[in-house]
């Protein structure tokens, strides 16, 4: 059964933290070097003093506690969600899947808009019953501490999760690793998706022998992928086999988790940190990650989904892409089409990879518009 959950981090933490802020070493670095070899450590110096000395946990603890949450135990897996309803004439449930190194957190732009239109200057109609799980291992899902919680163990809790509020049938949005949980729902449990709507397209086409040709533009980012790859890959190679490794370091120091966390969020938002983000929209994010412990955790999910087997079928399930221009990938609309029944396909003027908290309200618009014609549909 579903229990109400409070966010409440114990002093100790805190007090433990500013200890090692405090005490932070940061390495040298070459004057004027920026992002070039990874985090500016100047960045992160001014970051850490803002840490110190301005940011406010038990006010972001306050805010995020604004969100009706709770915990449940789904199949031995304890997860933490918010579960926000809907006030219009018929809500629509909708899943909604953060990915990495994000967080839940990434829904407090979006919950009031897609809850209660009406009180955003919008139409009741399109109200939905939002549910915002924190993936197993994340944050306030603890750590599941076994192996196998690749992407469809994943997508199979979601499933089940959904099913234990009393929905069968849904929507479903995501972005980053949440495009590809989301997805999965989709592909293995196509009777409870009413249609997805995506931020980032992760799954791969099979392109082999018997496979349509590539068109130039898909050519084009075929190559895309590749220079990716050796130019910007070395986080995911390193998740994808050592993470552990990886995380003594950053379940250890602060600022180091803020170094690897934040090199992502620099890489891909629209006109760089300071402008879409605050600072302490960062530190709250980082937050969740510190004050559980989870950062091990959560980069195992890398791991495991090396793993797996993502060559599916085509998913059949009406499909929308919001294409934001800082995205990280951003492939033409016939790759996406080898892999999904794309129904929508929208580029946005602005926002980049972490859009619900970049580009609340063109993702809000986006959601709404895509799903107005699939309310009719039998759920």
């Amino acid at each position: 059964m579903p229990t109400p959950f409070t966010i409440a981090v114990d002093q100790s933490v805190l007090d433990d933290l500013r200890h090692r802020l405090t005490h932070t070493r940061l390495p040298s670095t070459v004057a004027g070097s920026g992002w070039r070899y990874g985090t500016d450590v100047e960045y992160l110096r001014d970051l850490v003093d803002h840490w110190l000395h301005r940011y406010d946990w038990r006010a972001a603890e306050r805010a995020l506690n604004t969100m009706p949450q709770y915990t449940a135990d789904i199949n031995g897996t304890p997860l933490h969600y918010v579960h926000a309803r809907g006030k219009g004439p018929a809500p629509l449930p909708l899943l909604f899947s953060h990915g990495w190194a994000d967080s839940f957190w990434s829904v407090h732009k979006i919950i009031g808009p897609l809850t209660d239109p009406a009180a955003h200057g919008g139409d009741p109609a399109d109200a939905f019953d939002v549910v915002a799980p924190s993936l197993p291992g994340f944050g306030f899902s603890p750590d599941p501490a076994r192996t196998g919680v690749d992407g469809a163990h994943v997508a199979d809790l979601l499933a089940t999760l959904m099913n234990t509020l009393g929905y069968p049938r849904y929507g479903l949005q995501g972005g980053d690793w949440g495009s590809r949980l989301v997805s999965t729902l989709a592909h293995r449990h196509p009777s409870a998706a009413l249609g997805l709507h995506l931020n980032l397209c992760l799954l791969m086409p099979d392109l082999g022998a018997s496979s349509t040709p590539l068109t130039p533009a898909e050519r084009r980012y075929v190559a895309t992928l590749q220079q990716w790859q050796a130019t910007e890959g070395a986080y995911l190679a390193v998740q994808n086999t050592k993470p552990q490794s990886l995380a003594v370091g950053l379940n250890d120091s602060p600022a180091g988790l803020a170094a690897w966390i934040l090199q992502g969020f620099h890489a891909y938002s629209d006109g760089g940190l300071d402008k879409a983000f605050t600072k302490d929209e960062l530190l709250t994010n980082l937050m969740i990650y510190w004050v559980t412990g989870t950062v091990n955790s959560s980069m195992r999910l890398y791991y495991e989904g090396e793993r797996e087997n993502m060559r599916y079928p085509r998913i059949e399930t009406p499909t929308a892409f919001a294409n934001f221009p800082a995205e990280m990938f951003r492939p033409p609309r016939e790759w996406a089409e080898r892999l999904y029944n794309v129904q929508r396909w929208t580029n946005l003027p602005r926002g980049g990879h972490f859009a619900a908290v970049e580009a609340p309200e063109l993702l809000v618009e986006d959601l709404r518009a895509f799903f107005r014609p699939l309310r009719g549909t039998p759920r």
